[in-house]
């Protein structure tokens, strides 16, 4: 039986929680650019709902085909679906690429087609890109960061966010029935169960984050020095994210990651104390 594409509604802006580091971070941005990122959170909150939504999968893979048509039209010649009609004056603006919308919903499928369960070094590395790097394409763009230094920027910097939120949101993810460590680092650690809730109940469970670690690490490294390079102006709201999420990492890695796992996240005064080093200054 086919399942009949779900229907183009309008979607109202989802911005991001006033509290969060996303949040923080773009509000110290000029009002087009500003507008352009929340824009840009509203489509990839809109298609990782989507992804994270519980039920049949056919339903939810159909839903994330109409967003790829949306962003279709969004880059032709024609009026955009209602729900991407925020996006269509920042794609102009600022020359954002179809193609990293597109890599967002790869992303979204991958996490849709299967629950994503201990994958390898390589397809981790490609989920990442999808999910975390081409937003940080799109981001550079909208910050205006010069183009030798937008995608090694996006590439690592979006690496080193993402790896620290699979290693804050282990259980959470658990319960979603998926496990993002590589089954490399499992096999090193001497861990066999591949279940998530198993693997995370392990007693070497540490030593099987610790490669991510360190690779989070090696990004944000690498990413510092390519902001050390940029114009000051572009990479406020970057250098902002970076200070967080590097805190959070060192407070996860003090904390540990034996059972139980309370949650990590920066707070009030970590941020205030990022924009006002990173964005004012």
């Amino acid at each position: 039986m086919s399942i009949a594409p779900p229907a183009t509604v309008a979607v109202p802006l989802r911005l991001p929680a006033a509290g969060s580091s996303f949040y923080a971070a773009m509000r110290i941005l000029p009002s087009e650019q500003r507008e352009a990122m929340f824009a840009i959170y509203a489509f990839c909150r809109a298609v990782d709902d989507v992804a994270d939504r519980d039920g049949s999968r056919a339903p939810r893979l159909a839903e994330l085909a109409s967003w790829r048509r949306d962003i279709a039209e969004l880059y032709a010649a024609g009026p955009p679906s209602e729900r991407l009609a925020a996006l269509r004056g920042p794609v102009a603006r600022f020359g954002l690429a179809r193609g990293d919308f597109e890599a967002i919903i790869d992303g979204m499928m991958m996490d849709t087609e299967a629950d994503i369960v201990a994958p390898s070094w390589a397809a981790l590395e490609l989920y990442c890109d999808r999910v975390a790097s081409a937003v940080g394409r799109l981001a550079v763009r909208v910050f205006g960061v010069p183009q030798e230094f937008g995608p090694p920027l996006a590439h690592h910097l979006g690496r080193a966010l993402q790896l620290t939120n699979i290693l804050r949101d282990l259980d959470e993810d658990a319960r979603l029935r998926r496990l993002y460590l590589p089954i490399e680092a499992l096999a090193a650690a001497r861990i066999v169960e591949t279940s998530p809730l198993q693997a995370l109940a392990h007693p070497n469970i540490a030593a099987a984050c610790a490669p991510v670690v360190a690779r989070a690490r090696s990004h944000f490294a690498a990413a510092r020095q390519v902001m050390d390079r940029c114009p000051r102006a572009t990479i406020r709201s970057p250098r902002v994210m970076a200070s967080v999420y590097g805190c959070i990492l060192d407070a996860l890695v003090q904390r540990g990651f034996a059972a139980p796992r309370p949650r990590v996240g920066p707070s009030k005064l970590r941020l205030l104390w990022a924009v006002v080093r990173h964005g004012l200054l």
